[in-house]
């Protein structure tokens, strides 16, 4: 399969028309209760173009001819040109695949047209090593192997795509006053890197969608870790447990494991999450935990 950023060809071909994807099947409207069939996704990685077939890429290389792109990179052309009105045709056809940690894992489908937007706003012009993006939706199925010329991964219909660089999502949490920024900053990178490795994290189980939740929207997990790290503490697990307040809605709680240097000796604090629906959301702020 041919990356769209590796094909800025302006040699003139066929077009290709591959029909729009159609919502993946068991996925209901957004916000609502989870049903047996919806498999809902909170997850952290990297948005990319990919060409299902060659007839859309030689499509695609005569648009770029079209276009005025003197003096533009490869990957502001492909911005350029997706980002025209008159190009939307193209952005619907493409597969927008989502990796994790260099894997790919899902095959995007938006919900509506203007859910095109977010998709190609993923595209940076001026990428950066630590550009990161956040999809929210539910995955159902796996893609037909002539859906994207052969990727077989889940299928993925989004509801939020949210595109940033890690050293702005950093500079813009919100930092205690008693905490000093260089050693704030340090912290928050390191955790949200840890985050991010968790093992097999691909936000599609209720315990790595809380953990990402965590990492997206709750500063004070960052601020923790500064004050854990200043005590000689290090970060050494993060785990997450079923709620036992769980009932008509599904709690889990996120525990933070900081142990310290010289002595072993651990501490835990943790973070109730309700994860009954798409959109997580706080149940109880983070506070010591003890195992029972």
């Amino acid at each position: 399969m041919t990356e769209l950023l590796d094909a800025v060809d302006p040699t003139p071909g066929p077009a290709s028309i591959v029909p729009a994807a159609a919502p993946a099947p068991g996925v209901r409207p957004a916000g609502g209760p989870k049903s047996v069939n919806v498999r809902y996704v909170y997850a952290i990685g990297r948005i990319e173009p990919r060409f299902p077939s060659l007839g859309l890429e030689k499509e695609f290389a005569q648009a770029t001819g079209r276009a005025d792109t003197a003096g533009l990179t490869d990957r502001e052309t492909a911005h350029a040109v997706l980002s025209d009105p008159a190009n939307r045709y193209l952005a619907r056809q493409l597969c927008w695949v989502f990796s994790i940690e260099g894997q790919e894992s899902y095959l995007l489908l938006p919900r509506d047209a203007t859910d095109l937007d977010m998709v190609i706003e993923a595209i940076r012009p001026a990428p950066v090593s630590g550009d990161i993006d956040v999809i929210i939706g539910a995955a159902a199925g796996l893609a037909p192997a002539d859906m994207c010329n052969g990727l077989i991964v889940p299928m993925l219909a989004f509801d939020q795509v949210y595109s940033f660089d890690t050293e702005s999502f950093i500079a813009a949490i919100p930092r205690p006053e008693a905490l000093a920024e260089n050693d704030f900053q340090a912290a928050a990178r390191e955790l949200f890197a840890r985050i991010q490795q968790l093992a097999d994290n691909a936000g599609a189980t209720d315990e790595h969608r809380a953990v990402n939740y965590l990492a997206m929207r709750y500063p004070a997990i960052y601020a923790h870790a500064t004050e854990q790290f200043a005590r000689s503490l290090s970060l050494t697990g993060v785990e997450v447990t079923p709620s036992r307040l769980s009932g008509v809605r599904t709690l889990v709680n996120v525990v933070f494991t900081y142990t310290h240097r010289t002595t072993g000796v651990t501490e835990k604090h943790a973070a109730r999450v309700d994860v009954t629906e798409q959109f997580p959301f706080l149940a109880s702020p983070l506070a010591p935990y003890y195992d029972r």
